[in-house]
């Protein structure tokens, strides 16, 4: 692992993210923007041709564009140069390996989310970071957005009393026709092969798992889940709406859906207390609405004095994921350079991917029995743990 990092920006590996992929860009840009990070090397797709080509298109030069990760974290280990960290942009299958991977080379990881494809991995992935010097964040991206940490601020602090319930929705509809023959990012996330057991609620509902947990802070203990693929002949879910249970008695709802006709984006969070409320949507994720008790209500738009990190881009140019991997990367990088109190904190880190993992098997076990709320625990907690 290289350390000497003063006075100069982290070197950054991509493995995925290349020709075809939406996300490889907003890593890029986020890591540049947010930290000033270079993107010097990686594996950007398994063809050879088409991983060259998106090196030239990112700026990379052909010699530190590898075959594989293996390779490539071999290389760099050599170099003078060589990489601080890797950010993983490929299908959940591959999560695990190449994470092991950059453990064994000593390198920082930004992995997209979910952790792993399975539960099993993830924990398997926590057991290679523990006691160790790499350090693992998530992109989670809505929570880095400034209004999310805006509100979690206020929900901290008691400005809506004590949260009664939590409601979040995420809603696309890229998915509400039969893609899988001639989309690869539709074939992959439905297919149990590379996703995991989860299809819309692994790709789209541990982002909402996650906000909810986040800006209530408090934790999920149980859950009832209608996980369905309502496009005839899909193996995973499109669709899944989830009841949940807080440790302190709240309650809340979950709904997301990849094939709601006329979507785009459309996450949003409203979390009720008995004192007001917080409504947050990302159509308009510059601003945050708190309804207060005595009927006002104000439209936020700046950041309480104490939010650990605001955004480096202007207000007026949040919407959209580049804002939110800006603060992600600005957080980690500080986290590299010693302030390693951001992870688990604002920035995921794999505690919070273990959490995501077992909502995502848990929502498939409850959807199959179909027998009443089931508990949800972290492996190496109990209920009663987590609802202390």
């Amino acid at each position: 692992m290289t350390t000497d990092l003063q006075g100069r920006p982290l070197r950054m590996a991509m493995v995925g993210g290349g020709q075809g992929s939406f996300i490889g860009p907003v890593h890029k840009m986020g890591a540049s923007i947010g930290a000033g990070i270079e993107l010097v090397a990686g594996v950007f797709n398994g063809d050879r041709e088409r991983s060259l080509a998106s090196a030239r298109n990112f700026g990379v030069s052909a010699d530190r564009c590898y075959a594989d990760a293996a390779e490539m974290f071999a290389a760099e280990a050599a170099r003078e140069d060589g990489i601080d960290m890797v950010a993983i942009a490929t299908p959940n299958h591959l999560h695990l390996p190449i994470a092991l991977a950059a453990i064994e080379a000593g390198v920082h990881i930004m992995s997209d989310k979910p952790a792993t494809a399975t539960l099993a991995e993830a924990l398997r992935l926590r057991d290679a970071l523990a006691g160790g010097d790499v350090l693992y964040a998530l992109t989670y991206s809505y929570s880095a957005y400034p209004m999310i940490r805006e509100a979690r601020a206020r929900v901290a602090a008691g400005a809506i009393g004590t949260v009664r319930k939590v409601v979040v929705t995420y809603h696309q509809g890229w998915m509400s026709k039969p893609l899988e023959a001639g989309d690869p990012r539709a074939a992959w996330r439905t297919d149990p092969g590379k996703s995991g057991v989860g299809g819309a609620s692994a790709d789209i509902g541990v982002h909402a798992f996650h906000l909810a947990e986040f800006v209530s802070g408090q934790r999920v203990t149980e859950l009832v889940a209608d996980a369905r693929g309502l496009v005839p002949g899909r193996a995973l879910d499109d669709d899944c709406n989830v009841l949940l249970r807080f440790a302190e008695g709240q309650a809340g709802v979950l709904v997301v859906s990849q094939v709601a006709f006329g979507e785009g984006n459309g996450i949003s969070i409203k979390i009720y207390g008995d004192a007001g409320a917080l409504h947050w949507t990302f159509e308009q994720a510059d601003a945050l609405i708190h309804a207060r008790a005595d009927g006002s209500v104000e439209t936020v738009k700046a950041m309480s004095p104490g939010i650990l990190v605001r955004t480096p881009l202007p207000i007026g140019m949040g919407v959209g994921l580049i804002a939110p991997f800006a603060v992600l990367y600005r957080d980690f990088d500080a986290a590299i350079r010693g302030d390693t109190t951001r992870i688990g904190t604002v920035l995921p880190g794999i505690e919070e991917g273990v959490r995501g993992m077992c909502f995502i098997e848990r929502v498939a076990q409850n959807n199959a029995a179909g027998n009443g709320w089931s508990v949800l625990e972290t492996p190496g907690e109990t209920a009663k743990e987590v609802a202390a």
